[in-house]
């Protein structure tokens, strides 16, 4: 359900470290799970600059719109274009096909600030 090799933020987005300084972002299966069915993405522009929790693009669903949070800061250099077309890929793959962003990390000390998928877990059963 919350992959291991993965970091979390208390804003329900996660860090795939990919190397050369590179993470791929996406939301979790809570969140997905909590929007129900997913209808719109909004997504950066490859390269534009994000920031370590702030939004970086919204996510629209049939219960609400929600901000999509950074796990780091950096610089855009990929976006899942399928998502325009079929936003709701990520209710069915969250952790695959539904991914939002790559993100080519100015600071990757600031990975150390990210939870792992055990503190994960513990914050979303409360």
């Amino acid at each position: 359900m919350y992959p291991e090799e993965l970091k979390y933020n208390n804003e329900h987005t996660w860090l795939r470290l990919e190397g050369d300084g590179l993470g791929r972002v996406g939301i979790t299966h809570y969140a997905q799970e909590q929007l129900k069915e997913v209808v719109f993405v909004d997504l950066p522009e490859v390269g534009t600059g994000v920031t370590h929790m702030e939004p970086f693009g919204t996510i629209e669903s049939v219960k609400a719109t929600n901000d999509l949070f950074s796990p780091v800061s950096g610089e855009v250099v990929e976006v899942n274009n399928a998502l325009k077309d079929e936003p709701t890929l990520v209710n069915k793959d969250p952790y695959g096909k539904g991914w939002m962003i790559a993100i080519k990390m100015s600071d990757l000390s600031e990975v150390d600030l990210l939870i792992s998928a055990q503190e994960y877990q513990a914050l979303i059963s409360g």
